[in-house]
Formats: C-alpha cells, structure tokens, sequence
C-alpha cells in the first residue's frame, strides 16, 4: 500500500536535544520546527481556504496597527523562543507561527524573532492541531506570550487566550458573525465575517 504522502506524522526521534545552532545546520528538503529539542516537520504547503484566512487576518491586524511601536509578521519567520538546553546553554526552541506581532524592535534581527513575540496567531490544520494545542500552546505561555489567537477555520471560530500569573487563561470565543477584539491591543478589533 502506497503512502499517503500529504499526512505528517510528528517524528518519533529517540534524540531531543537539538539547539539553534543545530537548526541553522539543517540540510532537510522541507521545512521544520524545533520544540524542546525536537524536530518536528512542518506540513504540506496550507489549503487554500487556511492561506485565506490568515491574508485577511494579516490584512485587518496591519490596517489597525500602530506600525510606529508594533510589527506583525506572517509565516514563514523563525521565532526562536528562550527555552533552553541547559547542558549546551542554547535555545532549543524555535518556531514559525502563522502570524505574530512583535512590538519590542530589538527582538527582531536578520534571523528572526529571538525572544517572546506581544501576540501570536496559529491557525488550525488537521496535520498540526495537536503540536499547535498542546506542544506551541505550552511553550507560548512559558516564554511569556502575552496573547494568544487559534483559528479553526473549518470551524469559523477563534478562541483567545490571555497570559495572566505566567498562565494563559481562555478570554473569550468568537464566532464568524462576531467582532474579535484584542485584550492588549486597544485598537485591534474587527468583525470576523471578513476572516471567514
């Protein structure tokens, strides 16, 4: 029986402690995330309809943004969060959220985003749902994420979170006929039906 070569598995590697450093190393033909030392591979190009919600997100997040304090970037951008490996004193962390708004500039260099972004946004696939609910939900929160959006978009539906006492707590859900608004950005609001 032939593979289904569309479906990611996430890798079962006995070895976990990769860094950075080893990241910028990588040679693969596709592209990964590093989470707590682990690779882990990202999924066949996105569907349509996931490029589509995230364009229109990008579009109401950038028309409503002070660009003067705050950036908000698309995939791919490497994140690399300080999550570290204590015996080779490195990052071990390194991700690619969907969207991402960073507002402390010297985060950014021509690599990346090294340290926690203001707000990340992941929107669901079936191939990462578990990675993005459990693994990326884990580690935003312990990097210190202030606010974190996931998007079902089969679904039409967004549920936020809020970091509070180093823990994210569920803000609120929307649905497509309602308007999102951000918990630390006073100005980030806009109705949903132009996501969906």
């Amino acid at each position: 029986m032939e593979e289904n070569k569309n479906i990611v598995s996430e890798p079962n590697l006995e070895y976990s402690a990769y860094t950075y450093a080893d990241y910028l190393d990588f040679t693969f033909d596709y592209m990964v995330e590093l989470i707590r030392g682990r690779i882990y591979k990202m999924t066949p190009a996105p569907s349509p309809n996931h490029q589509r919600v995230v364009g229109n997100l990008h579009l109401q997040i950038r028309s409503r943004l002070d660009e003067n304090s705050c950036q908000v970037y698309l995939a791919p951008i490497d994140v690399i969060l300080p999550i570290y490996n204590p015996t080779k004193d490195s990052p071990n962390t390194v991700v690619q959220p969907d969207l991402c708004i960073i507002c402390d500039p010297s985060k950014i260099q021509e690599a990346g985003c090294f340290g926690a972004p203001d707000l990340v946004i992941e929107v669901i696939s079936p191939h990462t749902s578990k990675k993005d609910l459990t693994k990326k939900y884990e580690v935003y929160e312990e990097v210190g994420v202030r606010e974190y959006w996931i998007v079902f978009p089969k679904d039409e539906i967004i549920e936020t979170f809020v970091l509070a006492d180093s823990k994210f707590i569920r803000s609120e859900t929307y649905v497509k006929s309602d308007q999102i608004s951000s918990a630390i950005f006073r100005d980030l609001r806009f109705g949903l039906e132009s996501v969906f």
